[in-house]
């Protein structure tokens, strides 16, 4: 009994003395390649700092617009006046006909219209309804949310100043009047993003993309390198490692676990504080929530790795995805509102599950069991990319050794045939009749 446990402990020795030299040997081959340590490093530390720099002013303020003024009275030029007080909007300037006024539009002088119709002031003064057309510029979210906000804003509080005037002129003043103009007061706040900021919204899930998205190109770069210089011998080293595949896979994967850590604790702890985003959440649970995250990018990776045949190939596939994953992620439109066909193709990719984890805690201050849904998954999807990613190199290397083994049949073959043909070349050469 003794005897096997020895010899146990010695074999689980070996396997970790081997496992850890191809740890190793994986952060040699990273550091040597150029093209990896731009990904893995300059990339990953300049996208984020990029995309912040780029969304650093959060809202747009002072957006310059254009209003037709065709009721010419106190009313509309008091609107126009409020218009322009806003934080919002600037009134650009006002224009006598709609068509002058996109001639403005269309030099991109303004970034939206506001038509003030002619009876405009006789509605207001005869208690009917009056109506007002916004036209906002749709090339940018931001230009059509700043115009919408900034003239909704003025329409209710002028609206609330002409229901307290006409109040007035009943004989209704003071606090009963302001009951009766705003039975139910209210007073917006907005939830985990106290600007309304486009940046607090967006980078939070751009930045677990950089890391999922570097993750995958770095490790398929790496992979094409060996197929392309090696025969894929430097990514499972056949003659080695025969029949101990699992001990490659966890050697190379510790490699880029141990590089994404670190670039993980920059990327979703110091970013968020260096630019002020939302980073309400717990430490603990969100190194709870990268660690699988991590294993399951990798795997994922090192599985699709195997069957790309150079380096340029997973950029070139892979690049477009960029937009899916983000639109995926359940960011940019809900989950909830996703046909079933794309929740289930979003479930795929371990930047999904992340994305609604890290923002569910660094957002929204959630813990570990509240997104047991996300953390879960990623589990999940760690242990079946990590048999996928065995079996993707177990049958990498079964074809390699078929590729070897035709190629020393066709090399003996060869051989034998240059054998049998030389000695009737040297006969020929004997019985040749001297001149």
């Amino acid at each position: 009994m003794r005897l096997v446990l020895q010899s146990e402990i010695k074999k689980l020795q070996v396997n970790c003395k081997e496992t850890f030299h191809i740890f190793l040997n994986e952060l040699k081959v990273v550091s040597r390649d150029r093209g990896v340590v731009v990904i893995f490093i300059l990339a990953v530390l300049a996208y984020p700092l990029l995309y912040n720099v780029v969304y650093k002013q959060e809202t747009l303020s002072k957006l310059p617009v254009a209003v037709v003024d065709n009721a010419l009275c106190h009313e509309s030029t008091e609107f126009v006046r409020h218009l322009n007080a806003t934080p919002e909007l600037n009134v650009y300037g006002t224009y006598p006909t709609l068509s002058e006024a996109r001639e403005a539009f269309a030099l991109r002088q303004v970034h939206g219209i506001i038509y003030i119709p002619s009876d405009f002031a006789r509605n207001v003064n005869t208690g009917q309804k009056a109506t007002l057309s916004v036209y906002c510029d749709m090339s940018s979210f931001l230009y059509y949310r700043t115009v919408l906000q900034g003239t909704n804003h003025v329409v209710l509080d002028l609206g609330k100043n002409i229901q307290l005037k006409r109040l007035s002129e009943q004989g209704i003043a003071g606090e009963a009047a302001q009951i009766i103009a705003e039975p139910v007061p209210y007073n917006d706040v907005v939830l985990f993003n106290e600007t309304g900021g486009y940046s607090s919204f967006l980078v939070p899930a751009v930045l677990i993309l950089i890391l999922y998205q570097t993750l995958f190109f770095g490790i398929t770069i790496l992979a094409g390198t060996a197929r392309e210089e090696n025969r894929f011998h430097v990514l499972v080293n056949t003659s080695e490692h025969k029949g101990k595949i699992l001990r490659v896979v966890l050697g190379k994967s510790a490699a880029y676990f141990m590089i994404y850590l670190a670039w993980s604790i920059y990327v979703l702890k110091v970013i968020p504080v260096l630019f002020q985003l939302p980073h309400i959440g717990n430490s603990i649970d969100l190194i709870g929530l990268i660690i699988p995250f991590l294993i399951a990018s990798i795997f994922f990776s090192m599985t699709i790795s195997v069957f790309l045949p150079n380096r340029e190939t997973g950029m070139l596939i892979f690049g477009i995805f960029s937009l899916i994953l983000l639109f995926l992620g359940g960011v940019s439109w809900p989950l909830s509102n996703m046909p079933g066909f794309w929740r289930a193709f979003g479930w795929i990719f371990p930047s999904t599950h992340g994305i609604q984890g890290y923002i569910k805690i660094n957002s929204l201050g959630a813990d570990i069991q509240t997104i047991s849904s996300e953390y879960h998954s990623l589990w999940i999807q760690t242990v079946i990319y990590l048999f996928l990613c065995v079996w993707a190199y177990h049958w990498q290397i079964k074809k390699s050794s078929a590729k070897a083994r035709l190629r020393q049949m066709a090399s003996r073959k060869k051989e034998l045939t240059i054998d049998k043909t030389a000695p009737l070349t040297n006969s020929k050469k004997d019985h040749t009749p001297e001149a």
